[in-house]
């Protein structure tokens, strides 16, 4: 069939409701990734594929396709529901008679888009390198393996097998009484969030906790900070102990502090790590390479060995299945965690810090304080039109100046007076600027200085 090939990312497929995705293609991609997985023998006997599906409004349409383009590939189908993407995620993994699964969601996008991403048994994405042009091309061709028998469908619900896993991870007997706001944004977090909250002596006021894929009051992505407004002003009416945002499928999260500042990702990622950290001494922790030195730092001061990483979900789950890693932090606040097979999880982020501000007993604004060592600059995007220059001029500048340098990703370097990153969007046309230094305006200037040389290629 015909479709747009750039709506197949580097981490999931995402595209346009109205012009480039279709419920033929949802059929088509489930018939690629049933044939891929046997053709790569990924599926045993017995085994089934997930299909669950978030709140917009083809996404239902979607997953029927999708079960269908399954199941007549022989392939039997659990259908879980409407689910957020970390409880998906864990239904693919927990089960071992599980061989990989759809979601189809479109996560943090506006309403008019949509997509899938496809997970293998182990928890770990289709990706670029892992599967992804394979099965466009499959879909694309539309030749999938002949089967005699189609395959059977069946319902599931995960979430008591869920929370007992939360339980098994934090001690709920340890959360004091406190009072939180949480901002749905419209999006799955009420699949399991407020089922989770009501175990805890915890009060909770909820915003626009109803699913609906038009997001009729912001959009549900917690990295843009207008769409923390309402947050911010109800944790400051109400004096609460802290607010907590969710993204549409409810994988990543937003968190105010209780003077109703938004708390920078690398700060939440240090803070959650520490929780880990407590339970497994010594662990080897994963940030990505735009985050603040903080959080290095933090963790290598009470015991882990740490080290940078790529950016993007699947990248950092592979790498954390094959180092061992226990905890991972990304600054597009994904939080991994290696005692849930590598997954991210909001649920689990907010428990964690539940837990320690009880523990703690000071707001968490102080609890935060001593991690603002260094100024940001926060993620910067160019839309240039020649990359690979762009790339080339600026380590033809300062490659030699840099005392440190690292090229996984883009381009890293770290100077005397802070460290620069420099890469291309895995997800949009576009190169990232991050950099940070010892105070707000040699933050300036260096931005400043970047941006000129980029800017030449725009």
């Amino acid at each position: 069939m015909v479709f747009p090939t750039h709506i197949f990312k580097a981490y999931d497929i995402r595209g346009l409701v109205d012009t480039e995705l279709s419920p033929e293609l949802a059929y088509a991609i489930a018939g690629a990734f049933g044939s891929f997985l046997r053709t790569k023998k990924l599926i045993e006997p017995g085994q089934k594929v997930v299909v669950g599906y978030d709140m917009r409004p083809t996404s239902l349409p979607f997953s029927r396709e999708v079960t269908r383009g399954l199941t007549e590939q022989g392939i039997d189908v659990v259908e879980i529901g409407l689910v957020s993407t970390p409880l998906f995620n864990f239904t693919c993994a927990h089960y071992p008679e599980h061989a990989g699964g759809i979601m189809i969601t479109a996560s943090h996008n506006p309403a008019e888009y949509n997509g899938f991403k496809l997970t293998l048994g182990n928890g770990l994405p289709i990706g670029k390198n892992t599967g992804m042009d394979e099965i466009r091309d499959l879909a694309q061709a539309g030749h999938f393996t002949v089967v005699e028998n189609n395959g059977v469908v069946t319902q599931k619900d995960p979430y008591p097998d869920y929370l007992a896993t939360l339980r098994s991870l934090v001690d709920f007997s340890t959360i004091k009484p406190l009072k939180i706001v949480v901002d749905a944004g419209n999006g799955m977090a009420k699949v399991s969030l407020p089922r989770i909250l009501q175990e805890l002596p915890v009060e909770v006021e909820y915003l626009y906790l109803e699913p609906d894929g038009n997001f009729p009051h912001h959009e549900a992505n917690p990295l843009k900070i207008e769409t923390l407004h309402d947050l911010q002003r109800t944790v400051q009416e109400k004096k609460s102990d802290f607010g907590f945002a969710l993204d549409g499928d409810a994988d990543r999260i937003g968190l105010v502090d209780d003077t109703g500042a938004v708390i920078d990702a690398s700060f939440v990622g240090a803070l959650v790590g520490l929780e880990v950290l407590k339970k497994y001494p010594g662990a080897h922790m994963l940030y990505d390479l735009r985050s603040s030195k903080i959080v290095p730092e933090v963790w290598e001061s009470h015991g882990a060995t740490t080290e940078k990483c790529m950016v993007g979900h699947a990248l950092i789950k592979k790498i954390m299945h094959d180092q061992g890693a226990l905890f991972a932090s990304e600054l597009s606040l994904h939080l991994y965690f290696g005692e849930l097979h590598n997954l991210e999880c909001s649920d689990l982020a907010l428990l964690y810090i539940l837990q320690v501000v009880s523990r703690e007993q000071k707001p968490l604004s102080q609890i935060i304080k001593p991690y603002k060592k260094y100024t940001h600059s926060g993620e910067i995007n160019f839309a240039i039109h020649d990359k690979a220059a762009a790339l080339s001029r600026i380590k033809d500048t300062y490659a030699e100046e840099a005392e440190e340098t690292l090229e996984i990703d883009g381009l890293w370097y770290n100077f005397s007076w802070g460290w620069v990153s420099i890469r291309t969007s895995n997800t949009e046309p576009v190169i990232r600027l991050n950099l940070e230094t010892a105070n707000s305006d040699l933050t300036k200037e260096k931005v400043a200085e970047f941006s000129k040389i980029l800017q030449e290629f725009v």
